[in-house]
């Protein structure tokens, strides 16, 4: 692509085409906004997957084609996240086919079985994120909740605010 020299092509290809690939994805992150590499939905979480794979792709391509691809590729990744999102905004008929709904794994200090069972969550994975969490005591322990990215809040103290837990499910 470079260079006759197989090596010092090698090194100049992984160089040069890493650096326009981050460049790329800094621009397109700009042009999309803040939320281009959030987890807030599963679907969020694809997309940093994929995007980390193309960006792979363009760094090891070995013609302009394949690189001029991987770029669109990125390109499209971020205009259906861009489309998914405003869907999601002003249809929660979309909003509620796209994403999991978050749920309880333990409330008022009580761990929730049912919930437990139907996410396949250890009980000592939930104790571990209270410990993560510096919850002291189980009785002051408000919600554990499974998030719709996967990840777990704690939310724990003398009360909770009812707007916090507003839309979290029951097993």
């Amino acid at each position: 692509m470079f260079f006759e020299n197989t090596l010092l092509d090698l090194v100049a290809r992984g160089f040069i085409l890493a650096a326009i690939g981050i460049f790329w994805v800094v621009v397109l992150i700009r042009l999309n906004g803040l939320r281009s590499l959030s987890k807030m939905t599963n679907f969020d979480f694809i997309m940093t997957i994929a995007l980390g794979s193309l960006l792979a792709t363009a760094a090891g391509a070995d013609t302009w084609e394949v690189f001029g691809q991987s770029l669109a590729a990125q390109a499209a990744l971020f205009f259906v996240q861009w489309s998914t999102a405003q869907l999601r905004q002003s249809s929660d008929t979309v909003e509620t086919a796209m994403q999991n709904a978050p749920i309880f794994l333990m409330r008022d200090g009580e761990f929730c079985e049912d919930a437990l069972e139907e996410t396949r969550v250890a009980k000592s994975d939930v104790i571990a994120k209270l410990r993560e969490a510096n919850a002291l005591e189980l009785s002051k322990v408000r919600a554990v909740v499974l998030e719709t990215t996967g990840d777990v809040s704690v939310l724990h103290g003398d009360r909770i605010d009812e707007r916090l837990i507003e839309n979290i499910r029951t097993a």
